[in-house]
């Protein structure tokens, strides 16, 4: 368990530090750090398949690296704030940023049809992101991040690294140039996740709210592609699981929504990557099923280029230290976990 990680003692609660960050940090958080933000150009990638991502790119002076992140399950580039944080603290440490809209969200949305995979095409399109930066300018390395189901995007992307020899000659990258991935509390195993979440009323009401989000992108996406998406299919949307069964799992060749989970859950091949690769996580998450973070330690455990960094608190993401966490880590300010990531990115450089 780490030590420099000292919340205040009414946020030493998953939930409560959720809670909290949810509905004040993303109001006040630009008052927290001194870094303005970063001056963006946006482009339009090529993922995997051809599909195109909305991306935004900075880069200034001579920077050491290049950082790419995503967020999570729902939401855009323009209202995340906890991204934007995160390329504001990145530029001011003199690396370029690249934050992208993954599919299905903001307006990637707009540009394509294409649904998302929980990491089977979106590890491809954090690569291909990265050989694209590459030619505006990016500089290796290139670090992959992301927060709740974005870090488990994040980790695929690194797993899509360590094979870019089998499938992609057409890129102007080589797989050296990719360093590896640093992660705050990523998905792990949806299976277990989300019927521990379900269980209790706190717990559904959480569900059905990232639900009714999900149904609300799927209607965006028939807007901008009446086509593409069946309208009766959206209607019968009244969960994440139905949203998967729905609309996800039959383009993707799966069977049921357990087989796709079970096929794009990374806990199942930590053990394997080579890449150097940090995971934050709370054990009073309360997002996730406790029983999850037996395996995860013994996963990092079995492989000394993953590091897992557990905390006894932090809930869902955020991790709001106190003034006298940040004075024992040694940070700049609160934002204790994105401090660890580009720490570890230096570190690791």
């Amino acid at each position: 368990m780490s030590s420099s990680f000292y919340p205040a003692p009414l946020l030493r609660h998953g939930l409560s530090m959720t809670i909290y960050t949810t509905l004040r940090s993303s109001r006040n958080w630009e008052k927290t750090i001194y870094h303005q933000e970063p001056s963006y150009r946006d482009y339009i990638f090529k993922g995997a398949n051809g599909v195109p991502l909305f991306v935004r790119i900075a880069i200034s002076g001579q920077p050491q690296g290049t950082i790419i992140g995503t967020y999570g399950i729902t939401g855009d580039l323009d209202n995340q704030w906890f991204l934007k944080l995160l390329g504001r603290k990145g530029w001011a440490r003199n690396y370029a940023v690249v934050l992208f809209d993954w599919r299905a969200h903001g307006k990637t949305a707009k540009l394509s049809p294409s649904l998302t995979s929980n990491g089977l095409h979106e590890g491809e399109d954090f690569v291909r992101i990265a050989a694209q930066a590459k030619a505006t300018g990016c500089p290796a390395p290139f670090w992959f991040t992301g927060y709740s189901l974005g870090g488990q995007l994040a980790l695929w992307g690194v797993k899509a690294a360590e094979t870019l020899s089998d499938w992609g000659s057409d890129l102007p990258l080589e797989a050296s140039e990719i360093g590896g991935a640093a992660v705050i509390c990523p998905n792990l195993d949806t299976n277990r996740s989300l019927l521990y979440l379900v269980r209790s009323p706190l717990g559904r009401y959480i569900e059905q709210s990232i639900a009714k989000n999900l149904k609300n992108l799927a209607w965006r996406i028939y807007r901008h592609h009446p086509q593409s998406i069946d309208p009766n299919a959206i209607e019968r949307v009244d969960s994440i699981w139905k949203f998967d069964e729905e609309l996800i799992i039959k383009p993707l060749g799966f069977f049921s929504v357990e087989d796709y989970y079970q096929a794009s859950n990374p806990l199942f091949f930590l053990n394997h990557l080579t890449k150097p690769t940090l995971i934050i996580y709370a054990a009073d998450d309360p997002m996730f099923d406790p029983s999850i973070i037996y395996d995860l330690d013994q996963a990092c455990k079995g492989n000394d280029q993953v590091q897992l960094l557990l905390t006894k608190y932090g809930g869902h993401v955020h991790y709001l230290n106190s003034e006298q966490g940040r004075k024992l880590a040694n940070d700049p300010d609160i934002w204790w976990a994105w401090n660890r990531v580009l720490d570890w990115f230096l570190l690791n450089s």
